[in-house]
């Protein structure tokens, strides 16, 4: 791929980022058909094994049900040939049910990286991504006991 169509995809990643941003379901529903290849290859842990665009629907069908002000602010961006790498951060309220916990009305910020390849077309193909859900845990007081039992270093 060109390098040349590294600013396209970037500004194709701000675009929907945009769209996440509006909080609007359909919104992101609709800029994930139209910015996701079909048979988007999504490396994340996701819900009911599901694949493609369904599962990236899905991730924000469940984040916007347990953060309905979920806010994503783009840190950073490196595109190269046919990819981006986006350093996010992410805030949000805990108004909804969330992997199994009750709303706490607490406030998280968490940090992401995600990769993105490109097709020549302009649509992701692929993704990959790491999201910091120990912190998000930890500040939803969900991670509180998860290292009650390991042994203390001391030196």
């Amino acid at each position: 791929m060109s390098a040349a169509n590294a600013p396209r995809n970037t500004a194709l990643l701000h675009r929907f980022h945009a769209a996440v941003n509006s909080r609007d379901l359909g919104a992101i529903s609709q800029a994930i058909d139209e910015f996701f290849a079909p048979d988007l290859l999504f490396h994340a842990p996701v819900p009911n094994g599901l694949t493609g665009p369904e599962a990236m629907k899905q991730v924000w069908r469940t984040l916007l049900r347990a953060y309905p002000d979920i806010h994503v602010t783009v840190e950073e961006t490196v595109a190269e040939g046919d990819k981006v790498v986006a350093r996010n951060t992410v805030t949000g309220t805990h108004l909804g049910e969330y992997q199994g916990l009750q709303p706490t009305g607490r406030t998280v910020t968490y940090n992401e990286m995600f990769i993105l390849r490109f097709t020549d077309e302009g649509r992701v193909a692929e993704v990959s991504g790491v999201v910091d859900v120990l912190t998000q845990l930890r500040q939803l007081g969900a991670a509180d006991g998860l290292f009650a039992h390991a042994p203390d270093h001391q030196e």
